[in-house]
């Protein structure tokens, strides 16, 4: 499984098919999900002319996934970007590609309904949760029980840090304050390779303003 489609699961309620974070949000997490898994294959780093913060090239040959190798051709076509000013780009139509393959595996399930009779909506509940299950209790273990993370699950941690959301991925936690500085710190120590720790950092800080940057304009639209 890639980290986005684990991030995507633990973002989609089990029973009401559902998403627990909003949008844009969880796009732009899915796309820096996938910009971290190509650097963890040493597909890019987050560097160029002594610049931090600028996604480089190291490898563009094809990974084999179709999901990365889209979201791969498109950097190397546009090399030298900020992650902030690529993510949007790379979210279109990812969430959609993800859950449709969770679904061909029998991960998820495909129920599509309307609202109120009228409107068309799909919802996308579990099938077969036990790949989930293994990836919430190696969060538990790290964010409960303090067990040192590996690099995926690290990066999951501080994706979700950076989308707010762990206290709805970690539901019975007495105190969800200490849950959030927990991942909070997480993300922030020093868990992995620099070139790994720093494309998580950049993610984070892509998302955070990619969030605000689309708040921002839809207040404006509204007003």
């Amino acid at each position: 499984m890639l980290i986005a489609e684990d991030l995507l699961l633990l973002l989609y309620d089990d029973e009401t098919g559902k998403p627990v974070a909003g949008s844009p949000g969880l796009d732009y997490a899915l796309a820096g999900a996938v910009l971290i898994e190509l650097t963890l294959n040493r597909k890019l780093d987050i560097t160029i002319d002594g610049k931090a913060g600028r996604l480089q090239v190291l490898d563009g040959t094809p990974t084999g996934d179709p999901i990365l190798d889209e979201r791969l051709a498109y950097v190397v076509n546009k090399p030298g970007k900020k992650p902030k000013d690529q993510i949007g780009a790379l979210s279109k139509r990812l969430r959609n590609q993800l859950l449709a393959r969770l679904a061909e595996r029998g991960v998820l399930e495909e129920d599509q309904g309307r609202v109120l009779g009228l409107f068309p909506v799909t919802r996308w509940p579990a099938k077969d949760a036990r790949h989930e299950q293994e990836v919430r209790a190696g969060l538990e273990s790290v964010l409960k029980v303090g067990t040192a993370p590996n690099e995926r699950t690290a990066a999951l941690i501080a994706l979700l840090s950076a989308l707010n959301v762990v206290p709805k991925v970690i539901t019975d936690a007495v105190d969800k304050k200490a849950l959030k500085q927990r991942a909070k710190e997480i993300a922030d120590s020093d868990w992995a390779a620099a070139a790994v720790k720093k494309a998580v950092a950049e993610m984070q800080a892509a998302v955070t303003a990619a969030i605000v940057v689309a708040s921002t304009a839809g207040a404006s639209g509204s007003s």
